[in-house]
């Protein structure tokens, strides 16, 4: 069997006695940096070298999938990590791109620039940049600079749309996909004159900082735009409320983006969660709600810290019965099933308000949709 040996192909005949995890190891080790070996130890399962008898089966199984994740890890090493900059050069790799429709990314990609509906993304695992036209389909892959590079291309070419002035960007809360905004969205593009991006980002694999740092870099992408709103459910008011404290340091004379206008938040966690405080040590909860949802639950006190209160316009829709007790009997007070009334507050908020929404589903309420277009409009609900 060909196995690929510091970017050569080398044969590898198979062993009598590949029966424990030292033979693996020996491959591991033949990678070429020392991250690449530990995840390929991770992503297998091989922390420790522990001598196991495997059947044939088995180890034929392990060899198979060492292969596949060397090729993976060497093919990238290059530009996973790398910050996507416009401005550095980048020689191509020449790779090969067929065009084929994806699934737009579902919590293994985040988008790191979205322009005329187009949008460039990052994989979580490997680092490696794609390009995905407005039906998802990959037209590009590589480097960010490749995809850049391709995405100017086909501008030149007519084929991407130019954004109107006033750009709304929406963000889906924690372990949603941007599918989620959809109707919200199609209501803000046909009822309001907006250019809406519907951003999406990997909520359940990199913690608040990371997602508002790709924010960031999204935001420094939209020349065109003159007026800047955002929407947030849930989590995404966290990355917002991050990205601008990031943008914030009055000792530099920094300060957020001037083109900021006004935020409408949807059932944000702005006082943290009770509910997720008593799911913390939950194996479930853990594994599916992931960094940032434990940031929530465990290190809240010092997240908080990291969030700023916006200093533009911003109003709050929270979900609840409007009376006590809430949607959920076991949450105090009023509540949308996952949050009390109360944990959305946050002070300085132009406008707040209480509709018969429940968390999940507030974003696809239609008079949660009139409420947002009436506050991105005038500032009040």
């Amino acid at each position: 069997m060909a196995v690929l040996v510091n970017g050569r192909m080398r044969s590898w005949s198979r062993p009598r006695e590949l029966s424990d995890q030292r033979g693996i190891w020996a491959e591991i080790s033949t990678l070429s940096t020392s991250s690449a070996k530990r995840r390929c130890r991770r992503m297998i399962g091989f922390d420790t070298i522990r001598p196991t008898r495997f059947s044939r089966k088995e180890s034929h199984m392990k060899r198979v999938v060492l292969t596949a994740i060397s090729f993976a890890l060497l093919l990238t090493s290059t530009s996973e990590g790398e910050a996507p900059d416009a401005n550095v050069a980048s020689d191509s790799t020449g790779n090969v791109n067929l065009e084929q429709a994806t699934l737009g990314g579902k919590q293994f990609w985040s988008d790191e620039l979205c322009y005329g509906g187009w949008r460039i993304q990052r994989n979580t695992f490997t680092g490696h940049c794609r390009l995905l036209d407005g039906e998802n389909v990959r037209r590009a892959w590589g480097k960010f600079a490749e995809c850049l590079n391709r995405l100017s291309e086909l501008e030149r070419q007519g084929e991407v749309e130019r954004m109107k002035s006033r750009v709304v960007l929406v963000l889906h809360g924690l372990g949603r996909t941007r599918s989620s905004m959809d109707k919200l969205c199609r209501h803000l593009e046909e009822h309001g004159d907006y250019t809406t991006i519907n951003i999406s980002y990997a909520s359940t694999r990199h913690s608040v900082a990371h997602h508002a740092a790709a924010l960031g870099r999204i935001i420094n992408h939209l020349d065109q735009a003159e007026e800047i709103n955002f929407v947030g459910h849930s989590l995404g008011n966290l990355v917002v409320r991050h990205y601008l404290a990031d943008q914030t340091d009055p000792a530099k004379e920094l300060r957020p983006d001037r083109r900021i206008l006004r935020i409408v938040m949807l059932a944000p966690p702005n006082n943290g969660s009770v509910l997720a405080v008593r799911l913390k040590k939950n194996p479930l909860f853990r594994t599916f709600w992931g960094e940032s949802g434990i940031e929530i639950a465990e290190q809240w006190g010092q997240l908080e810290k990291n969030l700023a209160v916006p200093q533009c316009e911003f109003g709050i829709i929270a979900g609840g019965r409007g009376s006590e007790p809430g949607l959920n009997p076991l949450l105090p007070g009023d509540n949308d099933l996952v949050l009390t009334v109360e944990e959305t507050r946050l002070p300085g908020a132009n406008d707040f308000i209480v509709l018969p929404v429940s968390h999940s589903f507030i974003m696809t309420n239609q008079l949660v949709h009139q409420h947002t277009l009436r506050f991105l409009e005038g500032g009040r609900f």
